[in-house]
């Protein structure tokens, strides 16, 4: 006998002991045993431990029982069908047993081993719903014992839940039994009933479901017993919750039956009715649609709904004395008590039911705004307060759905929507002030709260808003301040709405009101609760701004409030015993303080400083610290800190060599500002100890800190050039490794540029313009570098060209020459062309004779590289001299057919340049004639590298002018020639932009012209139109939103494979399958992702699934998409998801299970790779919609990544992915 068995034999025998605590002990040793993983029970002592088990089910001790039952869970996992199969025979029969507890306990076992079937082990699983089915129909058909009855429904429930599919042939035997009891006596029999059929109608067959909506509709339409008719309503609306995606057929048949009985005229059948409604808009939004105006009118009719309490009294009076006066008498006259009013849950359902609509229809905003919302406001009267507190949520997600609109509102294509919406909520201001402001005063707290949540939406909906009524709300706000016995949490949320109200309106709006704010905001900070006394402190910050604003003028008298709020930040910035946030606060507000009334508090810096340079060498306040002392530092007033500069600079030092990158950043920005503001206060051996620090920060691999890291260097190059001497070789040689980089470039880039030029201007020795450009050039000669990397080094070589000192023309000369020389390589040929370029782009350079012929006789060359530096070049002094150069580039064009693609990239270098500003357009403007001739003669360019750059040209000069010139593109876009179309259209791209433009109107009445273009016959006409689509919906959706109608199903259609357009191409032995319209359905679905994003509102989100669906078995580049469709269609629109949930499965289920070729290469292998976690996120975002684990489909794909090992390695390192915190978030922890 082994040692497991041994011990499990000595278990048993003590489970068998008279002594209740032997019993009990050795059952829990057994269940630890059983927990193991590696436990493996041999034949023999299997059936002895489920034997034993099933004996003390029916222990006389409760606590051995419910040991034994606990048990069942895990040992269903280690013992073999059969002995599962015992269990559940013994538990079934034990149901029918006349002791109550014994039913009970086995009640519980039975739930406990369904709960823990493995969803893989579909023959056991097949084997128990065979043998617990039948009995459980049989139970729950009998009516015998009620009891009995409700744990056979609630186990059918669970196993319809878990086994769904598994009992498919069993499906119409349980409806038989459980229609019935739909009509049974007791509500508690009717709602399992229904929890179990809700579940049989996610798995059941087409003909099943017919029957039992039918059964349902039936039995509404011939029922007058009210209580019958609770049950079938109740049934509908939990069908629709549970399978919304089903019901949607039948809605036009259950609707009328729904509002036929909400006026029954009673009150918990109207409940019902109503949250059926609120699923119908929830599960059903297509089918619905054309009823919600109806739906609407019924809830605003019982929001209302209030027959026992006369409103007009309470208004009539306004005390709730005289209310609580009114009820007494008339308790006393009829009897009647709240107790029996039950008329609130229909006020309640109604609310929610709104508040589902506003929910999910943004397109009825201006319709909710003008019939919902003054309904609303009107019920924040409402006597009881769950309901109330229901009324403020549907509120607050009224405000919360126009927020994304009010974003919207530079988009002015929609501006006339978000203006009625805006003038809309504006007018309801008034009734949501004047009823709050009661509500703040009152002494419920769950009231106080919710209006404080409405009023913290409505400023962050509309800012500056609530202006005009500060001085009806101020005593409402401050009551829960000065109230002696308000609680923490009420004085927090009161001081975080404050500050919203600050942040939200401007400082003249806030100054009237300080002295009646400080006080109690002074308090707070007096206070014990850490929570209290942060917000206390933020609220203090947030009013020194408003005491004093540096951003407009202002001739405030602050000085009353100055030493009050210093004092009290004073006090709790010496205390060390507190909470790390209060010491946060406390230090941040200190630094404001200082930074506004500085001045004031000169005296008051020899107390205060000492104890920010403490902090300073703290490690845990120091971050805090140094973004207070920047503050400081960076204030226009300029405060007499010297010393305390003196004294921090060492500390500072040591914070550029931290890991802390958040500190680093704040560090740098600091010491710029304290050497921009106090360099006289500064010596050289103080800002030695940073510099010294600054060039390991001059790195790649983090272009912000090294942008920061410049901006300090070109500071102390201009006020202190010495310190820089010292460390030039070693700051020179960072710098330049940091030139050479491919991803230097934006304000990176500039910073640089500006360094370097600080240097040349400085008069270190050996560190001007010259001996700066030689080492630029050395690097080129050094070795090979990328090809971005000569970009940035030519722009270094334009910037030290002009600065001060510098012989602009001696190094142009040098350049030239270099340039003109047939024995310098290519690299050094590219690099001399583009400093040329940079340093023409600032400078005049017509007098430079060779230039035009040096350039011009690099277009021969053979490098590619060269010729493209060339083109540059030339397009870049043009910008220096339009009149000299424009006219040379044009005449190049028209007679030297060679060197036209060349031509045409400088001339777009030039158009390009001036396009950015108003005054590059005027200058241009004369030449816009003559160029657009000539741009057009190329249109037809059969190179489609010409076309492209020609479309460019075209699109940037019409963005000048487009009065003139979008006319002549419109009338162009109706050329016979394809090639001409094709330029013509992606001309029209290149004049959408992010920003608003003065085209925008204009290309707003013909954008649609353009897009007919879709209908091309040319397969390459309706591509360039499929990109012209995707960019104005990425950038500027406003212009295409009216027409996705008529576009939509242009772009659907090339979603479809289109079999004409595969071929199979010969290569040699093999054949290789081309699909030319591969590219199209990429574009086409590339269109409707960026559409989710931006016009959301306009699209059919059940049409839009069809193609997503489709995509799901297409090629690995639609498939890839598709995947990040999905994704985020579950945050967008996750109800309709869930109703097509099946459908999207199946396709998921295939890739993950396919399988690569024995003789596949490398790079398959990891596509397929790539593609399985792609289908792998998609179906972890699928399993967050709400409900989703309810899917059977979705249940047993889960099923199958559990047992297949290398699909759930991937799933969880997906899941870790997708659970861990960003960069920033972790930024933000430091």
């Amino acid at each position: 006998m082994s040692h497991l068995s041994f011990q499990i034999a000595q278990l048993l025998e003590k489970m068998c002991s008279n002594d209740k605590d032997f019993r009990f002990m050795a059952t829990n040793d057994l269940m630890s045993e059983l927990q193991k993983d590696s436990i493996k029970l041999d034949d023999d002592s299997e059936r002895k431990v489920v034997r034993m088990l099933m004996k003390l089910l029916e222990d006389k001790n409760g606590e051995v029982q419910n040991l034994a039952v606990k048990c069942l869970g895990p040992l269903v996992s280690k013992v073999k069908d059969s002995q599962v199969e015992v269990i559940v025979e013994t538990l079934c029969s034990n149901m029918s047993s006349s002791k109550e507890q014994l039913r009970d306990i086995s009640s519980i076992g039975l739930k406990t081993v369904i709960a823990e079937l493995p969803l893989s082990a579909s023959g056991l699983a097949a084997a128990v719903c065979k043998k617990i089915t039948g009995r459980l129909s049989e139970t729950i058909a009998k009516k015998e014992d009620v009891a009995i009855q409700l744990e056979a429904i609630e186990i059918m429930s669970d196993l319809l839940c878990r086994f769904g599919t598994l009992l498919v042939p069993y499906h119409g035997m349980i409806m038989e039994s459980l229609l019935p009891q739909l009509s049974s006596a007791r509500m508690a029999v009717i709602k399992r009933t229904i929890t179990a059929i809700s579940y049989l109608v996610l798995t059941c067959n087409a003909q099943l479901y017919e029957k039992l909506i039918q059964y349902l509709i039936d039995g509404l339409t011939r029922q007058q017993d009210i209580y019958r008719c609770k049950s079938y309503v109740l049934c509908l609306g939990s069908i629709c919750r549970q399978a919304g995606h089903r019901l949607g057929e039948h809605i036009e048949k259950v609707l009328p039956l729904v509002f036929d009985n909400i006026k029954k005229n009673d009150d918990d059948l109207t409940e019902y009715c109503l949250q059926t409604l609120e699923s119908f808009i929830y599960r059903c939004s297509k089918e619905i649609t054309p009823h919600v105006h109806q739906i609407i009118k019924t809830c605003l009719e019982y929001i209302m709904y209030d027959p026992n309490y006369n409103y007009d009294v309470e208004d009539e009076e306004g005390t709730d004395d005289q209310m609580e006066t009114d009820l007494d008498a008339q308790e006393s006259d009829d009897g009647y008590s709240d107790d029996d009013d039950v008329s609130w849950k229909v006020r309640r359902a109604a609310t929610k039911c709104l508040e589902s609509i506003i929910a999910s229809r943004n397109e009825l905003l201006p319709e909710i705004y003008r019939n919902v919302a003054p309904v609303l406001v009107s019920r924040f009267k409402e006597r009881e307060e769950s309901v109330k507190s229901d009324i403020f949520h549907a509120f607050i997600v009224l405000l919360k759905q126009t927020q994304p609109v009010i974003v919207m509102t530079s988009d002015t294509d929609t501006m006339e929507h978000e203006s009625v919406v805006l003038s809309l909520l504006q007018q309801q201001v008034p009734g949501i002030v004047n009823s709050t402001q009661h509500l703040l005063k009152e002494k419920s707290v769950k009231n106080r709260h919710s209006a404080l949540s409405l009023l913290s939406e409505l400023v962050h909906t509309l800012p500056g808003v609530l202006a005009p009524h500060l001085q009806i709300l101020m005593p409402g706000i401050l009551y829960s301040l000065n109230e002696k016995t308000a609680a923490s949490q009420m004085k927090c949320d009161t001081l975080i709405f404050i500050q919203t109200l600050i942040k939200n309106h401007s400082s003249e709006v806030i100054q009237p009101y300080v002295d009646q704010l400080i006080p109690p905001a002074v308090n707070a900070v007096n206070e014990n609760f850490y929570k209290v006394i942060s917000e206390g402190l933020l609220v203090l910050q947030l009013l020194v701004k408003a005491l004093r604003p540096f951003d407009v003028p202002s001739h405030f008298d602050f000085s009353p409030f100055v030493r009050p709020i210093y004092n009290v930040t004073l006090a709790r910035l010496k205390t060390t015993d507190i909470d790390q946030e209060v010491k946060e606060k406390a230090i941040s507000c200190m630094g404001q303080v200082l930074a506004s009334f500085g001045d004031v508090l000169q005296g008051e810096l020899v107390i205060c400083c000492p104890i920010l340079l403490d902090r300073l060498k703290n490690e845990i306040t120091r971050l805090a610290t140094v973004r207070a002392l920047y503050k400081v530092a960076s204030s226009p007033l300029r405060i007499r800190v010297e010393a305390l500069w003196v004294e921090s600079m060492p500390v500072l030092a040591t914070f550029l060599r931290k890991n802390q990158r958040n500190l680093k950043l704040s560090t740098l920005s600091l010491l710029n500002a304290i050497v921009q503001n106090y360099s006289s206060a500064l010596q050289s051996s103080m800002l030695d100890q940073a510099v010294k620090e600054v060039p390991a920060l001059l790195t790649e691999s983090d272009l912000t800190a090294a942008q920061h890291a410049l901006l300090l260097l070109t500071a102390v190059t201009k006020t202190n050039p010495g310190v820089i001497q010292t460390y030039a070789q070693t700051l020179l040689n960072e710098t330049l490794n940091l030139a050479k980089s491919p991803l230097l470039q934006g304000e990176a880039l500039k910073s640089l540029l500006s360094f370097l030029q600080a240097v040349a201007e400085s008069g270190i020795s050996g560190l001007s313009s010259e001996p700066l450009i030689n080492h630029l050039q050395d690097l080129i000669e050094k070795g090979p570098l990328h090809k971005d990397a000569y970009h940035s080094l030519a722009e270094a070589v334009g910037a030290l060209a002009v600065s001060k000192g510098a012989d602009s023309f001696k190094i142009i000369d040098r350049f030239l020459k270099k340039a003109s020389s047939k024995n310098t390589y290519d690299s050094q040929l590219v690099f001399s062309l583009l400093s040329v370029g940079s340093i023409g782009k600032r400078l005049d350079l017509s007098g430079v004779d060779s230039l035009k012929k040096v350039l011009i006789e690099s277009f021969n060359s053979q490098s590619e590289d060269v010729r493209s530096a060339g083109s540059y070049a030339l397009g870049s002094i043009a910008v220096g001299n339009l009149n000299e150069f424009l006219p040379f580039i044009l005449q190049e064009t028209e007679s030297k057919a060679k060197r036209q693609y060349l031509l045409l990239c400088s001339l777009k270098e030039v158009i390009s340049s001036h396009a950015t500003s108003t005054n590059g357009a005027i200058a241009l403007a004369p030449y816009i004639p003559e160029i657009w001739r000539r741009l057009f003669i190329h249109c037809e360019s059969p190179l489609k590298g010409t076309r492209k750059i020609v479309a460019e040209c075209l699109g940037k000069l019409t963005m000048m002018e487009p009065n003139k010139l979008l006319p002549e593109l419109k009338a162009a876009r109706q050329n016979e020639s394809p090639l001409m179309r094709q330029t013509i259209i992606t001309a029209v791209k290149f004049t959408i932009s992010d920003q608003p433009q003065p085209i925008d109107s204009l290309l707003r009445q013909c954008i649609g012209d353009f897009l007919s273009t879709l209908d091309d016959p040319d397969l390459n006409v309706r591509m360039v139109a499929l990109i012209l689509f995707l960019s104005t919906a990425h950038q500027k959706p406003s212009l295409i939103r009216d027409l996705l109608d008529s576009l939509l199903p242009h772009i659907y259609r090339e979603t479809n494979v289109r079999k004409e357009l595969i071929r199979e191409v010969e290569m040699g032995p093999f054949k290789h399958t081309v699909d030319d319209g591969l590219d199209m359905r990429k574009y086409a679905f590339e269109c409707m992702y960026t559409m989710l994003d931006n016009c959301l509102d306009k699209l059919d989100i059940y049409e839009f699934l069809n193609h997503v669906e489709s995509g799901l078995k297409d090629h690995y580049d639609i498939k890839m998409l598709t995947y990040l469709m999905l994704s985020r269609l579950t945050l967008l629109a996750p109800n309709t998801v869930l109703q097509r949930l099946e459908q999207l499965v199946e396709p998921l289920r295939s890739t993950l299970s396919q399988r690569v070729k024995a003789n596949a290469v490398k790079q398959e292998y990891e596509k397929q790779d790539d593609l399985k976690r792609s289908a792998l996120r998609a179906v972890s975002a699928l399993q967050s919609v709400p409900d989703a684990e309810k899917n059977p489909q979705l249940n047993e794909l889960m099923a199958t990544i559990k047992s297949n090992s290398e699909l759930m390695a991937l799933y969880e390192s997906i899941k870790k992915d997708t659970s861990a915190p960003t960069d920033q978030a972790l930024m933000d922890l430091n």
